[in-house]
């Protein structure tokens, strides 16, 4: 049963980044990007259910923007104007919709690192 989900942690406090906005786009076959949904994340970092589904997974590129700056300015941190990571975009494929694709972020302020979790 395919699904792609994500969770964020923010390194810079040690702890899942709870509330934090992501985007999820669909590449256009002719360039440019589709909205597909906007998420928040929950208390653990994580979405409260996956971003697809097994129905709504399908092969394509995709893009998940997470907004780094206005999570760490949540948190009372003073950030320069502009700060150096405001989004972050993550663009990655699915090729099999049958599999599970996670894709997390770990992230700080000045920094950032991801890979194809389990």
């Amino acid at each position: 049963m395919g699904r792609l989900s994500t969770h964020v942690l923010d390194t810079a406090h040690g702890r899942p980044a709870a509330g934090m906005a992501i985007e999820l786009l669909e590449a256009r076959p002719q360039g440019g990007w589709d909205p597909v949904k906007t998420i928040t994340t929950n208390a653990d970092g994580r979405t409260d259910s996956p971003l697809f589904g097994p129905e709504e997974m399908r092969p394509g590129r995709f893009q998940l923007r997470f907004h780094v700056g206005a999570y760490f300015r949540s948190l009372g941190l003073d950030l320069p104007d502009p700060a150096f990571l405001e989004h972050v975009p993550i663009q990655f494929g699915i090729a099999d919709a049958a599999a599970h694709y996670h894709v997390p972020l770990l992230c700080t302020p000045w920094s950032y690192s991801t890979y194809r979790g389990s």
